[in-house]
């Protein structure tokens, strides 16, 4: 697989991340740049992990884990998107977001589905991993912040309304999940 064609599939692969970072930003006033960073880091570290897991088992796995994969995006994308859509008018304090391991791993996981698919069409193409798994996690990285700090400056607005936007943003990707 080309350089160009392992770039824009890691930019692909990290729009989900940039979206639920933005979600993220809309709701946290505090310890902002803590909260970017470990979104950004869970789902940049979920991001490159993913086509190494997909990429060296490929035989072993796909055949189990793939039929399974859009219904566990669609349930966790589903799960946070009811979440910040039901929590919209609530006031969220620090200690009680939704921002700790759990969530996180489960957030890492969700938006890297698609990594592992990823790592067997590598394998598949006879493209080493290593590099391609590196661009696919610094850029999630670097996506996840971009998309953290816009939804910070788009907050302003109306909070509860770009909330329940989010919310609307993560059920697309859900649908998504399912019928692409």
């Amino acid at each position: 697989m080309s350089y160009l064609s392992i770039l824009i599939l890691a930019f692909a692969l990290s729009i989900d991340a940039l979206v639920v970072s933005f979600t993220y930003g809309i709701k946290y006033d505090k310890n902002t740049l803590k909260n970017s960073l470990l979104l950004a880091i869970f789902t940049g570290g979920f991001q490159g992990l993913m086509p190494a897991l997909g990429y060296y088992p490929t035989f072993l796995v796909k055949d189990y884990i793939l039929p399974y994969a859009n219904l566990i995006v669609f349930l966790i994308f589903s799960y946070l998107g009811f979440k910040f859509i039901i929590e919209s008018n609530k006031k969220i304090e620090p200690e009680s977001a939704c921002i700790d391991l759990k969530c996180l791993i489960l957030i890492g996981i969700a938006t890297s589905i698609d990594a592992f698919s990823a790592g067997i069409t590598l394998s598949l193409c006879g493209t080493k991993i290593l590099k391609p798994a590196l661009l696919i996690a610094v850029i999630t990285f670097i996506n996840s912040n971009i998309g953290f700090f816009a939804g910070r400056k788009l907050r302003n607005f109306s909070v509860q309304k770009l909330s329940v936007f989010g919310g609307i943003l993560l059920i697309i990707l859900a649908i998504k999940a399912v019928i692409f």
